[in-house]
């Protein structure tokens, strides 16, 4: 089946942006049309990209004739209902998380995913990565593997939230109600804890909040537990940082560690030796990148991908919002 698979976007700041070049890259997959709620916003992405065509409304594109999939990169308020209308429509849906923080809504959403075999994905940009296959090969046992995992260490620093290239997102990414760097960022690598261990227990969290009520955490130190492994967790947003946006995520075993910073450069060290970079940081990105999009064909065509679920996508963010109540 080598036919093109049309894919409408809803919300066009800098994630949709990002997957439209994305999507535009791809040999089969082709964005048909466009909507947001901002019409500055539109109005730059047609002008920017020819041959797209803008729907009047959501509910207009959604119901476009000939579409295949939709992607979802709006606030998070708006995506289960956004979801449902696409599920309505017939369309495999390809979501940006967190996926909600309604997760009573977002258990009916999921009953009925399983009930109707419905085609649903939300987008942990990890969940492809070559970083998540190294990290499966060696915590799962054999002569490559890094022995009996010891912890696992996650570490995040800002030196703004939202980050200066997140400014046009809206007021709801700095607020604690939907937004905040532990559901925006820290959640991909719960994600990664998650698909390699299972699910994750929640020791201990402390955060810290403005004092306006409204503002989200600017820092939290936790400890958290995963088939036995003790995990730590620590992010901050800090002015005085010496990097602006920072990652790492460390794997201790007792026959070495793997290391994954900055989102994609990995690098692995075995007992008695040093850290060796496992490819080009840039290079493991783009494959990726390029692998996720395959696994959207797949989810589209309805067959076997490594996308994650809105159940798995639901547990993990049910892992963030017991980070985020404190203990």
């Amino acid at each position: 089946m080598n036919e093109p698979l049309n894919i409408g976007v809803i919300g066009l700041g800098v994630m949709g942006q990002r997957m439209l070049d994305r999507i535009e890259a791809h040999p089969r997959l082709r964005t048909t049309v466009v909507w947001d709620a901002d019409a500055a916003a539109l109005q730059r992405t047609l002008a920017a990209r020819a041959g797209l065509r803008a729907a009047d409304s959501a509910a207009q594109l959604i119901a476009t004739p000939g579409l295949h999939g939709l992607y979802i990169a709006t606030p998070p308020e708006a995506h289960l209902g956004l979801s449902e209308a696409a599920f309505d429509a017939g369309l495999a849906v390809l979501c940006e998380k967190p996926l909600t923080v309604d997760f009573e809504a977002a258990q009916r959403s999921i009953a009925r995913i399983e009930r109707e075999g419905l085609r649903a994905a939300v987008n942990f940009s990890l969940a492809s990565s070559p970083g998540l296959q190294a990290l499966q090969q060696a915590c799962g046992g054999g002569a490559q593997g890094l022995g009996r995992l010891q912890q696992v260490d996650i570490e995040l620093g800002f030196s703004a939230w939202p980050r200066p290239w997140q400014a046009a997102a809206g007021p709801w990414l700095a607020q604690r109600a939907e937004g905040g760097f532990v559901r925006e960022v820290l959640s991909h690598f719960i994600f990664v804890l998650q698909r390699v261990l299972g699910p994750a227990t929640v020791l201990a969290s402390s955060v810290d909040y403005p004092a306006d009520g409204i503002g989200a955490e600017t820092a939290l130190q936790a400890r958290l537990s995963a088939l036995g492994v003790p995990v730590q967790v620590q992010g901050r947003v800090d002015a005085a940082l010496a990097q602006a946006d920072h990652n790492r995520m460390h794997w201790q075993g007792s026959d070495g560690a793997i290391e994954l910073r900055e989102w994609f450069a990995l690098s692995r060290r075995r007992s008695g030796e040093d850290w060796v970079a496992l490819g080009d940081a840039a290079a493991l990105r783009a494959a990726g990148q390029a692998a996720q999009m395959e696994e959207w064909v797949a989810l589209i065509e309805g067959r076997a991908h490594g996308l994650p679920g809105y159940a798995e996508a639901l547990a993990v963010q049910q892992t963030i919002e017991a980070l985020l109540a404190g203990r």
